[in-house]
């Protein structure tokens, strides 16, 4: 099991990383951040394998994978 860090505030809404999880542990937010853009939110953090496809995706560097 891992855990993921999103840096709201850097995400501009790509979802490249909720495309790229291999086990659906990222979904987008119905929320904005300050910027108006939909962020994604970590979930089902029992199913995360930390694979870091998600953070190797990310073109905004706004998310860390901690094993």
């Amino acid at each position: 099991m891992a855990e993921i860090e999103i840096e709201i505030e850097r995400c501009k809404g790509c979802t490249y990383c909720v495309m790229e999880c291999p086990v659906e542990c990222i979904i987008m937010s119905d929320s904005f951040n300050s910027k108006g853009y939909l962020y994604p939110e970590f979930v089902k953090a029992e199913d995360c394998t930390g694979c870091t496809a998600c953070a190797r995706l990310c073109p905004d560097f706004a998310i860390t994978v901690y094993k």
